[in-house]
Order: C-alpha cells, then structure tokens, then sequence
C-alpha cells in the first residue's frame, strides 16, 4: 500500500468499498479480531516480542502489568518491518489494536493528520506524562498543527564505532576526524585485508549514513530544506558533500559491494572484526560482544575542509518507538492509561536502560553499565557535532525510493552528478 493510497483509504475508510477491500487482505491477520476482544482486554501492536532488541524486557515487564492489574488482559501482537502497512489495513476495517509501539517514519507520519491515531496531547496533560518527557523528544513528536503523535519512549544516539585493535594492526595510531585520514586508514586497513567501513548500502542504515556524509556543508535549516523538497542540485552544500561521499568511496573508505550490504551483514562484519568501522545507533552498539567492545571507541563521522560543523558529527533521534493510541483505544482510555502510567514509571524505563541498552526519551538517572558503548555513546554530549536525521522531512513516498538510491550511490564508480540525479529522481511524484 503506497503512502498515497493509505491517504486516500483512511479518508474514505467510512465507506464500504474501503472496508470490502481491506477484508480479504485481513485473512488469517491476528490484528482482525482486535475489535472483537472484550473491553477488559487491551490489544498492543508491537515490533518488541521476538529479536528486536529491548524484546525480552518488554515481555517481562508485560507480565508484571498483568499481575499488577489482574482484572485487566493484554493481548500483545508482533510484527515487524511490516508493521505500518498491517496496521493500517486493520484501520481500514476498524479492527485496529489499542495502542500501536512503532517509530515515527515513513507511512505513520501521517497517521495523525488522517485520523488513523489520536492527538495525545491532552492524555499526557491529564495523566501528568509529559513532565517525563524530555522536551527534545516531545518537540519531535509534535506535528505543525500541535498535535503530540504519539507518548515517545525509545530514543537513540548514532555514533561511528572504531575498533582501536584493529586500526592499530593497520598502523592507523589515532582515531581519524578529517577526510584525509579517514582515506589514509581505510587503504593501510585494506592492505591488511580488513574493511574500512562497513554499512548497509542496500537498506536504512547506509541510506542514513550517506545523509549524514551529505549534510557536511550544510546547516540544519538548508539540510531540513534539501530532505523536504529533494533539491540536491540547487544547494551548494548539498552538491559539496554529495562530492565528498563520492571522494571517499571511490578511495575504497566503505566495505567492498556495499552497495548491497545490509544492517544485518553491517553488524556481522563490525561484530566479527572483519570490518574497523561502522555507523551503528544504540541497538547495534548494545550487540557489540565484549572482546570486541573493550578496544572499541565511539566518535563522530570525519569532517572535510570547510564543512558547516566544527567536529565530527553523529545523528540522534527521540522518535525511534512511541506509544500511539488508536481510534479504538479510545473507548478503552481507562486501560489504556494504566498501560502507559506502568512503562513511564521510573522502574520499567530503568530496566530498559540497564537491561536492553536502550537509550530513552524519558527522564531517567539510570545507566547502561553492562552495555559500554551505549553508555559512551550518551556521554558524547557536545564532543561531537549533530546532523539532521532527516525522517521527518522526507515525504513518504519518497522514503522507499532513497533506499534504491542509496544503493546506486553506494556502487563505486557512479559520478556525484548520477548521485544526484537518483536522489532526486526518488521525489518524483511526491
């Protein structure tokens, strides 16, 4: 379902063509009988239940919610990279689950503004929630008109992890900050058989990592400008560091063919040693095994001459999960504020944090003491310089288009004029 047609479908969902249609895509969906249950049951749609990380402190702390609310069943539905599009199939039926716990991307940026969520705004005010918050967070989960998407929780930091071991096998005796040195490292790494940077240039994670490259010469406010309307051409910076990443591709700085890489191979290859570096968010951090996260350093991405910031940059978000209420959340609210009170509480972020390696949108005086670069990572702080992660800027329906771009720029040998030109071609029809 494009992010066009959703549009068009939750608008006219009242309508028995939309609700016809949406039922046979719906066969064997365990989200079909959300509205059946009864209304001592609150159903919860989720990525968190199977490998995503944080999954076994979610489940764990579902149970004791259960056992503090005996009279009060949850019904907890998984899926994964699919879960956008399985929610909105069951709106379209009005059969959707209560509370919906995804990021803030893609598809659910306009889920608010269709009536496919409700505005919590007031809910976080009446159940005292929002001074949990930390005021980045609620900024960036509140639309243009006000309206508060979402109760965020999952936040993360994105740094660059550098395997000291490794790079001192190579002969590379500090971490590199500038272009040069990045390039240097990466050829005496690759003279020891081992890969400079590893990302997955086929999926999310080398899609962001080129934006980041990107917006070396630019300031927020012409990055937020670039990622909203696609002009990669009509800027400056944009083209400056649209060069760069070319520059340092073609200088052999990322992992061979990493054009078709993905997060999972990104991991494997930081995870085994086989690769010196990578862009990795919390949740990769928190995988790092122990071996390999004792000789293992956090920083931010090497800046070229004349670049916008003053050092090396990392991308942070505060809209990786929130907890979105439905439309038929609403007529469960009771439930439904019992629910977010228990995962606000301090004790059930603290478990996140110290058990999960999460980093969160909350308040909170916990530390990820057993995950150490997760825990280097959020001391960061102003030793590293912050780019835009550019989610919320970029249209839907451009969102899927990027990654195949991102896929082409990746391939070594295709010009910054090609690279350009794909970026964009990926907001035509928006």
């Amino acid at each position: 379902m494009s992010s066009k047609m959703s549009r068009r479908g939750f608008l006219a969902a009242g309508g028995a063509l939309a609700t016809a249609s949406a039922l046979p895509a719906l066969s064997g969906c365990s989200s079909l009988a959300a509205a059946d249950d009864d209304p001592d049951t609150l159903v919860v749609h989720s990525q968190l239940g199977t490998t995503a990380p944080g999954s076994p402190t979610y489940l764990a702390a579902l149970d004791r919610f259960r056992k503090e609310n005996p009279g009060l069943k949850v019904r907890n539905l998984v899926n994964g990279d699919d879960l956008a599009q399985v929610y909105e199939t069951s709106r379209l039926a009005r059969k959707e689950p209560d509370v919906v716990m995804v990021n803030l991307y893609d598809k659910t940026l306009a889920w608010t503004d269709v009536g496919a969520t409700v505005d919590v705004k007031g809910y976080a005010d009446d159940w005292g929630l929002r001074e949990r918050v930390l005021p980045v967070a609620l900024d960036a989960w509140t639309d243009g008109k006000g309206r508060l998407r979402a109760f965020p929780y999952f936040a993360t930091n994105w740094p660059i992890a550098f395997n000291r071991a490794l790079l001192e096998r190579a002969g590379v005796d500090r971490i590199p900050v500038t272009g040069d040195e990045l390039i240097s490292a990466a050829g005496k790494l690759r003279r020891k058989n081992i890969a400079p940077v590893t990302t997955g240039g086929n999926d999310w994670t080398g899609q962001k990592l080129l934006a980041q490259i990107i917006q070396t010469f630019l300031s927020e406010d012409e990055a937020r400008h670039v990622y909203t309307t696609g002009d990669f051409s009509g800027s400056r910076g944009a083209r400056r560091g649209i060069d760069y990443f070319v520059e340092l591709r073609d200088a052999g700085v990322f992992a061979d063919k990493a054009q078709g890489l993905t997060s999972d191979t990104m991991t494997t290859q930081f995870n085994t040693q086989a690769a010196a570096m990578q862009s990795a968010m919390s949740s990769a951090l928190a995988k790092v095994p122990e071996a390999v996260a004792r000789h293992t350093d956090v920083g931010g991405w090497p800046l070229a001459p004349g670049a916008a910031h003053d050092k090396p940059t990392i991308l942070r978000t505060y809209t990786l999960i929130g907890f979105w209420i439905s439309p038929n959340g609403t007529k469960k609210i009771d439930a439904v504020e019992k629910f977010l009170k228990f995962f606000y509480r301090e004790d059930t972020v603290a478990r996140f944090i110290k058990e999960s390696g999460r980093d969160m949108a909350l308040h909170s005086d916990a530390v990820s003491t057993d995950f150490p670069l997760v825990a280097a990572a959020q001391r960061l702080g102003s030793d590293v310089g912050q780019v835009l992660l550019p989610d919320l800027f970029v249209p839907p329906a451009a969102t899927q288009p990027l990654v195949t771009a991102t896929s082409t720029s990746f391939t070594r040998g295709t010009s910054a004029t090609k690279v350009r030109q794909v970026l964009e071609a990926a907001y035509r029809g928006v």
